[in-house]
């Protein structure tokens, strides 16, 4: 079996260790680095795990917040993968893992 890897996610108890607790704190700081980012593009930032980051923003994150990339990546090795997962979180039903579409007809 393929060993799966994952991370956590840890912006929120960095900012919050640095004394920022809300996400409009961190605004005008990335905009002072260059990144005219939304509010919810920065809520989204802070509140969910990103599939998907910018290295100059993972950059200007760290700088901000005078941390490393270990303060706000941990690495998690997954040994089961996704599916795995699922099935101890109980996320799978006994219908299986993928709902399918309904099928209505007319009277």
């Amino acid at each position: 079996m393929t060993a799966t890897f994952d991370y956590r996610w840890h912006l929120r108890a960095v900012m919050a260790s640095r004394g920022m607790y809300a996400t409009t704190d961190l605004r005008p700081l990335l905009a002072e680095r260059g990144f005219k980012l939304s509010q919810s593009q920065v809520y989204r930032l802070v509140a969910e795990r990103p599939e998907r980051l910018n290295l100059r923003l993972l950059m200007a994150l760290l700088d901000i917040l005078d941390c490393t990339m270990e303060d706000l990546i941990e690495p998690v090795q997954n040994a089961g993968g996704r599916e795995a997962a699922e099935r101890r979180s109980g996320a799978e039903t006994r219908f299986g893992s993928r709902p399918t579409r309904a099928r209505v007809l007319p009277e």
